[in-house]
């Protein structure tokens, strides 16, 4: 079934995916790193997730448009060599503010590298198995978050921060010019502003997204920090503790996306969004609830990355069904916005939820802020269903 997806210009987009998040969360966990040996405090060095997170958040509203204006191949190939540059850029620094001022518009070409491979991906994806090739394309990001961070803090270690970026970065110049043989852009387009207002169809899936990713934002910080702090085990004796979660969470991923491309979505693929946002829901619901601390992670992880996983092929695969082709880059950078949003906004929320919760409750204060995020993710069950009703096929 997947032999029909896997023409060359969909191992291409998968490649540039993969790799973008490869190199992103090398350089995540590694520039909190190499800012502390600038003389950096513990919390001054999280500045630089905040300015790269508002600047994808807010230039998603206008690289996605300006996408369809130069082209989608045009966006790809410029925002990959710019990606090069950056990262080739923050080995030369040595001063700790010009991370921050570099961090915001990095994030921007973040947002348009990401808006234009997603927009690309509607042209090679065929129109009756989008969510299907959806499905399949989404194990290139969580691969990379995988991967990403253990390759990145063994090059720091071992070869330096400065050779590690000017490496990555050498990686993205090759990649721009590879994506040069994408699909050509149509030159014959209507010219569009820069900037355009959203449609009132993508109302629903971006309040999905961004209501689901309030409590996916507090998950990579503080389900490590209550693994240290509370001294649970490794896992099996193999998964650090501060990474089980994050680890299972990948791993149910993999797997309900591996199932999914065997078994199929059918003809109407949304019917299947509640019942995923209900298992990521029901995840966070057992981080809060279940008794255990390590196999506790584990068992929700697995479920809320099932779970929370198809949500964003089910949506992806929607927006891509309600958009015109012109206007993809624009859809999927309002979508990106809406997502980006939720995380930073959720991480304020849940981690001062949790920072109350610890002051007074002590280690519940964790299971505290669980429960905030399970509420989240079904607060979004609603919103859900006008989507299904909104892409209800009429009766002819």
């Amino acid at each position: 079934m997947t032999s029909r997806f896997l023409t060359r210009n969909f191992v291409l987009v998968f490649a540039i995916t993969f790799i973008t998040f490869f190199a992103a969360f090398q350089l995540f966990p590694t520039v909190p790193l190499r800012l502390l040996a600038l003389g950096a405090s513990i919390a001054e060095s999280g500045r630089f997730m905040t300015a790269f997170t508002a600047g994808s958040a807010l230039g998603a509203l206008v690289t996605g448009p300006f996408g369809d204006r130069v082209g989608k191949r045009r966006m790809v190939v410029g925002c990959s060599i710019g990606f090069g540059l950056f990262l080739g850029a923050y080995g030369l620094l040595h001063a700790r503010w010009a991370f921050y001022a570099l961090a915001f518009p990095h994030g921007v070409v973040w947002s348009g590298l990401l808006t234009a491979t997603m927009a690309t991906l509607g042209e090679v994806l065929p129109e009756d198995g989008r969510a299907d090739g959806m499905s399949l394309y989404g194990l290139a990001s969580p691969g990379g978050v995988i991967f990403g961070p253990v390759v990145g803090l063994a090059a720091y270690g071992r070869m330096g921060f400065p050779t590690m970026t000017s490496v990555l970065a050498a990686a993205f110049v090759v990649l721009g010019g590879l994506s040069l043989t994408l699909p050509p852009d149509r030159l014959d387009r209507e010219r569009r502003p820069a900037f355009q207002w959203p449609d009132r169809t993508l109302l629903a899936p971006c309040l999905v997204f961004f209501t689901t990713a309030l409590g996916y934002g507090a998950l990579g910080t503080y389900t490590a920090q209550e693994a240290l702090k509370q001294g649970f085990p490794p896992l099996f004796g193999l998964l650090p503790t501060d990474a089980a979660f994050l680890s299972c969470m990948a791993i149910g991923m993999v797997a309900m996306r591996v199932f999914m491309t065997r078994v199929g979505f059918g003809a109407r693929p949304t019917r299947l969004l509640p019942g995923m946002l209900l298992a990521a829901g029901a995840g966070l619901g057992m981080l809060a609830l279940m008794p255990g601390g390590a196999s506790r992670h584990a068992l929700s992880a697995l479920l809320y990355g099932g779970g929370y996983s198809m949500v964003h092929t089910l949506l992806n695969a929607h927006v891509l069904e309600i958009t015109h082709p012109d206007r993809r880059g624009a859809a999927f950078g309002t979508t990106l916005f809406s997502f980006d949003s939720g995380i930073g906004i959720g991480s304020l929320l849940i981690g001062g939820v949790i920072g109350w919760g610890c002051q007074h409750l002590g280690a519940q204060g964790y299971r505290l802020g669980w429960a905030v995020a399970a509420l989240f993710a079904l607060a979004s069950l609603p919103l859900s269903r006008r989507l299904l009703r909104e892409s209800a096929p009429t009766a002819g």
